[in-house]
């Protein structure tokens, strides 16, 4: 898929708003307003997801939950509802293209502030912006994490592995806007692509644009690679980047990348995060937030 392929807009209902994680971690649950994406990430995890739809189709069909604001209504003012944090958007993006003429996030948002419940939100967008006053007044109220996942300052790279999100640039601009919210805010470089963005000269330019844009915490995380994304991946990797095929294969014999190059790189990552005073821990401001209220 490349940022300009067509896709191709649907409607599902849902019967439920919050999707109850098994395991906490340390939020229990999560919101998906949309089922696909067209941000078109060659790594992403969530292929398997439109099996459910009998879709082959993930990123070029996208399903609107029409109703998902009456559903997300009805939980959230039930008294069973114990105002728990809740992730929006942890298997796809929120504010991926689609949602700059959906514009559901705004209703969503206002939901949230209507019952005082704390949010989550990472995008590898800045349709985000658009919606910066409501995430403010909700910040003042109770916990809201902003991030991005951002793998790479290189934007021709950004381009082929991510084409139909936002520049990297543009997110770390707007991380740093919400820094006048009382929201925390944070870099995902996740996955980490080996051969492609595991390098320290990579990592050297993400933490200096991080430090930049004043975020109060970085998060690293590894390429997994499993089901339908792994033959997804590696045929991308087949036909872009084929000197390194080999060494990937290599390296995942299982889904995860071996111990030793994971300690090896996090060595590297833990010198560059501690060269530009980066905490590597997103839960110190939100212990902080909800002690506080």
């Amino acid at each position: 898929m490349s940022s300009s392929e067509q896709i191709y807009i649907k409607t599902i209902g849902c019967q439920s708003a919050l999707n109850r994680l098994k395991r906490k971690i340390p939020y229990g649950w999560d919101l998906n307003i949309y089922r696909g994406c067209g941000h078109g990430c060659k790594y992403c995890y969530a292929i398997y997801s439109h099996d459910y739809l009998s879709d082959g189709n993930f990123f070029g069909n996208v399903y609107v939950k029409d109703n998902i604001v009456e559903a997300l209504e009805s939980e959230l003012k039930s008294e069973k509802w114990n105002r728990e944090i809740v992730n929006i958007g942890g298997v796809t993006d929120s504010y991926q293209p689609c949602e700059k003429e959906q514009k559901i996030m705004p209703a969503v948002l206002k939901l949230f502030i209507k019952y005082k419940t704390p949010i989550i939100i990472s995008t590898k967008s800045d349709l985000i912006l658009r919606d910066y006053d409501l995430i403010d007044e909700l910040s003042r109220i109770t916990y809201v994490n902003v991030a991005s996942s951002i793998i790479t300052t290189d934007e021709n790279l950004r381009k082929t592995v991510e084409p139909g999100s936002t520049e990297s640039g543009k997110r770390f601009e707007m991380l740093k806007t919400f820094r006048k919210t009382n929201a925390s805010t944070g870099i995902h470089v996740m996955p980490i692509i080996p051969f492609l963005t595991d390098t320290s000269e990579n990592f050297e330019s993400l933490c200096a644009a991080a430090a930049a844009a004043n975020v109060h915490y970085m998060l690293p995380g590894t390429l997994y690679l499993r089901g339908k994304t792994r033959k997804y991946f590696f045929n991308f990797i087949a036909a872009h980047f084929p000197e390194i095929r080999d060494g990937l294969s290599t390296l995942y014999t299982t889904g995860g990348a071996d111990r030793q190059y994971k300690e090896k790189l996090y060595e590297m990552v833990n010198i560059l995060r501690n060269k530009y005073r980066l905490s590597g821990s997103w839960s110190k401001p939100m212990k902080e937030k909800l002690h506080n209220t």
